[in-house]
């Protein structure tokens, strides 16, 4: 094990809808901590202080009627500018790895946690991958994953390509990973895929 903590670290990797988030709630089921790094970003961006950091940045006019930052208006923003992008990264980054570190501690003494789970989508490119004991890919082919978010209203195939473009590729991701999971076929496929390697961890700890 390359962590030294008590609980294996499970870091999910992988392309944009490529189902991430679906296999780290499967390995909740299986009575893992999921740390979502997304869902701490949606949450410091509703704080006080953030927003207002952020909009010193952008303007006020990324925010919506109610006071809430507009989440899709402002990916629009940062993904066509790299160096908007890195000024709103310098804000959002070190208070999510922060919060993830928080959490990490918490649930190492929860006793009924069997591993924790990182659904971190920049986790390599934050230096993260030496944290975890597991790297696990889930492989999903471009087409279909261009075909879920489209569905999902959440951005088109030129989206996901810029979007890609500032991360390191699905290939290298690939490389790096101890595991492969395939989300191109059916749910129940991919359930047992990772019971299959949940069990596996289970064994090496």
């Amino acid at each position: 094990m390359r962590n030294p903590r008590k609980k294996p670290i499970i870091g999910i990797i992988g392309g944009i809808a490529s189902g991430k988030s679906t296999v780290a709630a499967e390995f909740g089921k299986l009575g893992c901590a999921v740390i979502s790094a997304d869902a701490i970003a949606h949450d410091l961006l509703m704080e006080g202080p953030v927003r207002d950091q952020v909009c010193e940045l952008f303007g006020r006019e990324i925010l919506q009627p109610c006071g809430r930052i507009d989440r899709r208006k402002l990916a629009r923003l940062v993904f066509a500018d790299q160096e908007k992008l890195a000024a709103l990264n310098k804000v959002i980054h070190p208070r999510v790895l922060q919060r993830t570190e928080e959490l990490i501690a918490k649930y190492n003494l929860c006793t009924h946690a069997k591993a924790i789970v990182l659904d971190m989508p920049l986790l390599i490119e934050v230096g993260w991958a030496d944290r975890c004991d597991r790297l696990i890919f889930v492989k999903c082919d471009r087409q279909r994953r261009a075909d879920r978010v489209q569905h999902a209203g959440l951005m088109d195939e030129r989206d996901v390509e810029i979007r890609e473009n500032f991360q390191i590729s699905v290939d290298k991701k690939a490389e790096l990973a101890d595991n492969t999971i395939d989300n191109n076929s059916d749910f129940l496929t991919l359930v047992r895929q990772i019971q299959d390697i949940f069990s596996d961890i289970a064994k090496s700890g």
